[in-house]
């Protein structure tokens, strides 16, 4: 049931237009703060930009413009001033001073996002960990806040004491936090390596948030991973298994998006968990094809991943939602080597696979060997591994294509091994 007495917030946008960098306008951006503040649970009453190279050191807006806010907030009634970059503590106590008014930056904005949706222990322990390391150097101006806005007792300023105790207490809570994630990789670690032990080929899925990973792993496993047309709908990893042409099977894994000037808290945070996107063998970099901006959406995901170091990996760049696309895109500058796919009418999805299993054929070695008839698993483990033929043979069966190194190199030694025992026996 909807709680009627619940006041939405009313938001208004700011942001800066540079006129040294056109790779990401202004608009653009403030459109997609609004479409994160909606995510939020705002609606959004108005908007202004500025142009000029950087903020100011003060009011993040030259000092007359911000000055006219006051006259936006006349005309508009917003509540809740929402800042396209990551304000200085001295920025975002100024604004609320001359404004009266809650002001959020962007890194908040999307953290407050990512509390909202992060569901597993891991998801909470990351967006925990990144909301102390944003507020930790905030805290005076959270008590000046509170302070002035709050009133009575308790609330008329907690001194230097007060504040050195909470910092001590976010400090203290910050290294809880780093250690349960901690404990939480080590479980990850070991799955990573039993898939490593069995040579299980991985696949990540990667892109801007909302371009359709969710729904695109869906349509190649089979699968029902939650997917919402809303930004940042996942945040947990996902992984499923997926049968490709050549009878190869790899684990898929749905990562969370990546978005322009995502919070370097945030990339910190969950690094954990985007570590699943430098184990890869493969990443399946997904665009939404029907986004006009999708070059400057490419460039955001190309700058988080080379701060993983997964910059350089292996990669298949799919432009999905190609049903939403009333020209043939295959022709467009630049498009050359990707793959065009609808996850929604499954337009494209076979010859995907296809891409997928001759991209990681690349990354495997020849085989021959034959295996003796009582390793029967080796056999059935290097039939989902890779791309091999099986002849039945006095000896054993014989396995010939490509598999991953170590398990071609285990075959190998089991085809040696077979020989040596036949020998004696002889």
């Amino acid at each position: 049931m909807i709680d009627l007495t619940t006041t939405v917030e009313r938001a208004f946008l700011i942001g800066l237009d540079d006129p040294s960098d056109d790779r990401w306008p202004v608009q653009r951006s403030l459109a997609e703060l609004g479409a994160l503040a909606v995510t939020a649970g705002a609606s959004v009453v108005g908007s202004a930009h500025q142009r000029r190279p950087r903020p100011d050191p003060v009011w993040y807006f030259g000092k007359g413009r911000a000055a006219e806010l006051v006259d936006e907030k006349a005309a508009t009634d917003f509540n809740l001033l929402i800042v396209d970059d990551e304000l200085a503590p001295n920025q975002q106590r100024s604004l609320e001073t001359l404004l009266d008014c809650k002001v959020l930056d962007r890194s908040a904005l999307i953290i407050d996002i990512f509390a909202r949706h992060a569901k597993t222990k891991e998801g909470r322990l990351q967006v925990e960990l990144a909301a102390l390391e944003y507020h930790l150097p905030r805290l005076t101006r959270m008590w000046t806040h509170l302070s002035r806005t709050g009133g009575g007792i308790g609330t008329r300023g907690p001194g230097e004491s007060q504040l050195e105790t909470d910092r001590r207490l976010i400090r203290e809570k910050i290294k809880k936090v780093k250690a349960d994630l901690a404990d939480v990789e080590r479980h990850r670690s070991t799955a990573a390596r039993n898939r490593d032990r069995n040579e299980v080929a991985t696949v990540a899925l990667v892109g801007y948030t909302n371009a359709g990973k969710s729904t695109l792993l869906n349509a190649l496993a089979d699968a029902d991973v939650y997917v919402a047309d809303m930004l940042f709908a996942t945040l947990d990893p996902t992984s499923r298994q997926v049968l490709l042409p050549n009878g190869q099977r790899v684990v898929m894994t749905d990562t969370v998006g990546f978005i322009n000037k995502l919070p370097h808290d945030l990339v910190d945070a969950f690094r954990a968990t985007l570590e699943e996107v430098q184990r890869a063998d493969l990443l399946l970099e997904v665009v939404d094809a029907a986004d006009p901006d999708f070059v400057g959406q490419q460039a955001a995901v190309q700058s988080v991943l080379d701060e993983l170091g997964a910059g350089d990996k292996p990669r298949i760049t799919v432009f999905n939602k190609i049903d939403r696309l009333a020209v043939d895109a295959s022709s467009a500058p630049g498009t050359d080597q990707a793959a065009f796919a609808s996850a929604i009418t499954g337009a494209g999805l076979p010859e995907l696979r296809e891409r997928i299993a001759d991209a990681l054929r690349g990354q495997m070695v020849a085989v021959d060997a034959v295996v003796p008839y009582e390793r029967g698993e080796l056999v059935a483990r290097a039939r989902s591994s890779g791309e091999v033929e099986e002849r039945y043979e006095e000896r054993g069966v014989r396995v010939s294509g490509h598999l991953p190194q170590g398990m071609a190199a285990e075959l190998t030694a089991a085809g040696r091994n077979g020989r040596r025992r036949s020998s004696a026996s002889g």
